[in-house]
């Protein structure tokens, strides 16, 4: 049975592993980026793990999910913010297959979080699903049953981006947000403070965190209402770590659709939470890679 290399990269951590062609795991791990480093060591890195398993298996294809902006026909980075220094550029396709002559995928990093979910997660069986992932940023995905819309130039469903109250969307619903907004109004610094935290105190009735939680999910609702009257997706998946706390996010975002979302809208709106957690990204890169090289997979 053939297998392959997944690797999942963010700025703060390389998820890697094996899968079989059925897309089950053989392995997992995970290092630290170091993206300090720039997008040069980062591909080091990655040569560095594919060398490492082509020593102990007999690999069949480099799947790849990545932060910034990929052109998955080139396999490359072609925009990335500065929190990857030198990433832009950066060719992990032409760069891979030349090093170990084994076909290589990328894609981006949320894109692939999605198709995880659309092929064999909370949106399996939809005929569209808008994918949110909420984490440092905001990032989006679009799907039409199991196939990606990319947008003209690879730049669709940068979600983050869109404009929101004289601000954008990423800058006021994100888990980065709701750290600053507890910080600031707790009167401390940034770095005493992470989501597991705040959720944790506003079980326990903390004012500040309930109210910010509250605040975050009503830009949420207004967020997706507007991507619900552009995309009018049947489905909805939320994502990212954030989202684990389905429990007490769930009613919060639903008033605040409820607010924004026209109810003939909302009504036929399915809006769930993702199935899966860490092992997103590295399996949605394996399912692109099978999209990309069905020629390989035409006996499975």
């Amino acid at each position: 049975m053939k297998k392959f290399v997944v690797c999942d990269i963010g700025g703060t951590s390389i998820k890697y592993g094996i899968v079989n062609e059925l897309g089950s795991f053989l392995s997992k791990s995970s290092i630290r980026t170091q993206s300090e480093l720039g997008g040069p060591f980062i591909i080091e890195t990655i040569k560095k793990i594919v060398h490492e398993t082509i020593q102990i298996h007999n690999i069949s294809g480099i799947c790849l999910s990545s932060a910034g902006m990929i052109d998955p026909e080139k396999g490359e980075v072609f925009f990335s913010g500065p929190t990857i220094p030198n990433f832009k550029g950066t060719a992990f396709k032409r760069v891979l297959e030349k090093e170990f002559s084994i076909p290589c995928e990328v894609e981006n990093d949320v894109n692939c979080a999605g198709l995880c979910e659309v092929i064999s997660g909370s949106g399996k069986n939809s005929q569209s699903t808008l994918c949110l992932t909420i984490g440092t940023g905001i990032g989006g995905s679009f799907f039409q049953k199991e196939k990606l819309y990319n947008g003209y130039s690879f730049s669709a469903c940068e979600i983050g981006y869109m404009h929101l109250r004289n601000s954008n969307f990423q800058k006021l619903a994100s888990t980065t947000s709701l750290v600053e907004n507890v910080s600031k109004r707790k009167g401390e610094s940034v770095t005493n403070w992470n989501g597991e935290k705040i959720f944790s105190l506003a079980k326990e009735n903390d004012k500040v965190c309930k109210e910010s939680i509250e605040e975050m999910c009503e830009f949420l609702g207004e967020g997706i209402s507007n991507l619900c009257y552009a995309f009018n997706p049947e489905t909805v998946v939320l994502g990212g770590g954030i989202m684990s706390q389905k429990s007490y996010l769930e009613p919060i975002i639903r008033k605040s659709l409820e607010k924004y979302l026209f109810e003939v809208v909302l009504n036929k709106t399915k809006i769930t939470f993702a199935t899966y957690e860490n092992s997103a990204g590295m399996l949605g890169a394996f399912y692109h890679f099978k999209q990309r090289q069905p020629i390989m997979f035409k006996e499975v």
